[in-house]
């Protein structure tokens, strides 16, 4: 599903997921930037890792 699906979609937990997943991954960003380990996010097929350090020049606080 696109986001815009998700957005008119007529059962509010699914349209309110995409909201919930973004609110997740910014505190799984931020508890990585205060614990000083890395998180692991897929782009395209691969798995990539992503330090404390890159999301701190990302301006994660």
């Amino acid at each position: 599903m696109t986001s815009d699906q998700l957005a008119q979609a007529k059962d509010k937990d699914l349209a309110a997921s995409l909201i919930a997943i973004r609110r997740a991954a910014r505190a799984a960003r931020e508890a990585a930037v205060r614990t000083n380990t890395a998180i692991v996010v897929q782009r395209g097929q691969k798995p990539v890792r992503i330090t404390a350090e890159e999301l701190r020049k990302a301006g994660v606080k």
